[in-house]
């Protein structure tokens, strides 16, 4: 009998995904990685936290980003020894380290023209304040969306259907012995 429990209860939990507070930063709002973008400006009241996530949206074809060591690279444009290189058009990537991060413009000329960020990553948030949030920026206006806090349809009939399966074969299961 504990061993039915035991299989329900694991049931019912295997369709629930956790997930932990994010913001998701577009580089830049609207216009992304580009050289009219401001994006000095654009980081200057951002806050950006372990767990984030920063997206890069650029021309592939005419753009790329660089990740710099350190702060006298970053400020000499010296792209010559990165950290890494992205050049998809639309890269995210994970803020998973307290620290200061360095990005550049792959084309030295754009990177001294300013396009260029730096950012420090503060520590997580305190699971009293976890959200998911969507940063979606028009020039200088944020606006933050929290997102739902109940799982979605899709996630509770999934999970309740792990539970209907199982619930039928314990009851073939018994049936047959």
């Amino acid at each position: 009998m504990m061993v039915t429990v035991a299989l329900i209860v694991m049931a019912a939990s295997l369709g629930v995904k956790r997930t932990e507070a994010q913001v998701h930063h577009v580089v830049g709002g609207d216009r992304g990685w580009d050289p009219s973008s401001g994006v000095a400006s654009w980081s200057s009241d951002r806050s950006f936290r372990v767990g984030d996530k920063i997206w890069f949206a650029y021309s592939a074809a005419q753009e790329s980003i660089v990740e710099l060591k350190s702060r006298d690279e970053y400020e000499s444009c010296d792209v010559s020894n990165p950290i890494r290189m992205y050049t998809d058009g639309l890269d995210g990537i994970p803020l998973d380290v307290e620290g200061m991060r360095y990005f550049v413009s792959g084309k030295p000329e754009n990177c001294k023209n300013g396009l260029k960020l730096h950012m420090e990553v503060m520590p997580l948030r305190s699971p009293e304040t976890q959200k998911p949030k969507v940063v979606v920026s028009e020039d200088s206006v944020s606006t933050l969306a929290a997102a739902p806090t109940t799982p979605s349809g899709s996630v509770q009939l999934y999970g309740n259907s792990v539970l209907f399966l199982v619930g039928l074969w314990l009851c073939f299961y018994y049936m047959a012995v």
